[in-house]
């Protein structure tokens, strides 16, 4: 049968992500060794990477290390880079492999909640935080008080269910991403933000009750 000379499937993909996901059309850029392309990359994802992979396996050291490989690989793959979904789906696939096989290797969970001062992971994002009362000192370190809590919550989450959490709030990706990072249904990660959402809010409640208590008294 004759072709009719229109792209692939896969081709018409590509298109499409490239056209609507300036990461992919610099991933592309890195492919072809365009100078520049990769840095300009590292720029953009190293932070949130390197703090995510730190609610992940609760070492900051572990995960500067561990987002260096992730790096790696990625320039590693470069000529052989055909984009299938988001540059930012498939960088935290890698990411959470990584994760998980060091945790394998260690045999542990992630280490508690850092010490306050010396915590490098992200802010909360602003839907997650709850306002402070007012403006003063003390509203203020409440504030802070609270952010620290909601931290140390989301690090006792099953590990399924904090990546979900951190995907979806962090990175403000959708359903259908996280379930392509994780290789998991859609459906499947609903429930797992269900479950971590009632979980957090059970953990809290004793906490948020005692502030407002507090404010009143």
């Amino acid at each position: 049968m004759a072709s009719t000379g229109g792209p692939s499937p896969s081709q018409a993909l590509a298109q499409q992500l490239s056209a609507r996901d300036p990461d992919v059309q610099l991933m592309l850029q890195v492919r072809d060794d365009v100078q520049g392309a990769f840095e300009v990359l590292v720029r953009r994802y190293q932070d949130r990477l390197i703090g995510v992979l730190t609610h992940l396996v609760g070492d900051p050291g572990d995960a500067e290390d561990l987002a260096q490989e992730v790096f790696l690989r990625i320039y590693r793959a470069r000529k052989g880079y055909k984009p299938q979904a988001k540059f930012s789906t498939w960088l935290f696939t890698i990411a959470n492999n990584l994760a998980l096989n060091h945790l394998r290797g260690k045999g542990r969970r992630p280490s508690g909640p850092l010490d306050p001062g010396t915590d490098s992971r992200p802010a909360l994002p602003a839907s997650e935080r709850v306002a402070a009362p007012d403006g003063t000192p003390s509203g203020q370190l409440r504030q802070s008080e609270l952010e620290g809590v909601v931290r140390e919550a989301v690090g006792t989450l099953a590990d399924d269910q904090r990546l979900a959490v951190l995907l979806n709030k962090f990175e403000d990706m959708s359903y259908a991403e996280i379930a392509a990072v994780m290789n998991r249904s859609e459906a499947a990660v609903k429930s797992l933000l269900a479950r971590a959402r009632m979980e957090l809010r059970a953990r809290l409640e004793p906490y948020l009750r005692s502030g407002d208590r507090a404010a009143t008294s």
